[in-house]
């Protein structure tokens, strides 16, 4: 590898907005993210709909599937 050219590897703190958290490495000290393994619905099997913007509720108005 090329001296000066990447960047600094350093452990990394990942925050769930679960409440989730571990340590891992990346080139950033910090990570905050919407979903991880813990909160997940392909690790956890059960439905989460992750809707901020009301699209859910007006997909379902505009099709009449409420």
């Amino acid at each position: 590898m090329k001296k000066e050219l990447h960047p600094e590897f350093v452990e990394c703190k990942v925050s769930c907005a679960c409440g989730n958290s571990f340590i891992t490495r990346s080139n950033k000290p910090e990570l905050k993210l919407d979903l991880c393994s813990n909160c997940h619905p392909f690790f956890t099997g059960s439905e989460k709909i992750v809707d901020s913007a009301g699209r859910v509720e007006k997909f379902k108005k505009k099709y009449a599937m409420n």
